[in-house]
């Protein structure tokens, strides 16, 4: 793909991020979203989500049509800095989702992804720490077709999706234009985390931003083209598109 064009899918998913930038506009943020008036979609990209934007126009087309984005990750840190800009908190899945959660307590909730027995471990944690009411529990294989189903005759109230990008915001955009109230999460792995497939880095290296470093350490093989190809690539493309961005405010 020409340079001009992933620089566009960029901007395009930039211009429609949500900077939090303090934890009163986070609270205020989980408040909305927990009283969702029509079927609401939250993302969160971080850089494999742009890595994958500049090769696959749906999936770009797909993230972009969320109602909330949150920028997740050190790496959409510091390209915002790249860019001149105010980064704000960083609101990654792993830590906000559990806060939506709690705030569901009581209420109806489906959670879509990964596989058992992890999926069910997640379910029974979920149910255990945050009081929800699972009303459907499906492994993140199955076809769109069938998660539109599952939302007509269940009728969640919030959804999970834990099928990992790009398929996750592929159904999230499907089961949008159904209009009923609802949140759907695009939630990565948080259901292998709660699960207990996967475990946390250790605070102290989340919070110098190293958790993916952590990741690959424990799966290496499955991770090796996200983070170690994947990080220089897009380490390159945040160089140029912040070169990019100076030389068109310099023009104007």
């Amino acid at each position: 793909m020409g340079e001009q064009h992933w620089q566009k899918r960029w901007k395009t998913i930039i211009d429609k991020l949500d900077v939090v930038p303090d934890d009163a506009a986070a609270q205020r943020l989980l408040n909305t979203l927990t009283c969702p008036e029509t079927t609401t979609v939250l993302g969160f990209v971080n850089a494999h989500a742009m890595n994958l934007v500049v090769a696959d126009a749906e999936y770009c087309a797909a993230l972009s049509a969320a109602d909330v984005l949150l920028r997740d990750g050190s790496g959409m840190s510091l390209l915002y800095r790249r860019l001149g800009l105010e980064p704000g908190l960083n609101m990654n899945g792993t830590d906000f989702i559990p806060r939506l959660m709690a705030a569901y307590r009581g209420r109806r909730v489906a959670f879509w992804g990964t596989q058992h027995p992890y999926l069910g471990q997640a379910v029974q944690r979920s149910e255990s720490l945050f009081g929800v009411v699972p009303v459907s529990v499906h492994d993140g294989f199955a076809s769109v077709d069938s998660y539109l189903a599952l939302a007509r005759e269940q009728q969640p109230e919030l959804i999970v999706l834990g099928m990992g990008m790009p398929k996750q915001e592929a159904v999230a955009a499907r089961l949008a234009a159904t209009g009923r109230p609802c949140l759907i999460v695009c939630g990565g792995a948080i259901l292998d985390f709660l699960g207990g497939k996967v475990s946390r880095a250790p605070r102290w290296l989340r919070r110098l931003g190293g958790e993916w470093a952590y990741r690959l350490l424990c799966e290496p093989k499955r991770l090796f083209k996200r983070y170690v190809v994947g990080n220089p690539l897009f380490l390159l493309r945040s160089l140029l598109f912040g070169k990019a961005a100076v030389s068109a405010r310099r023009a104007v």
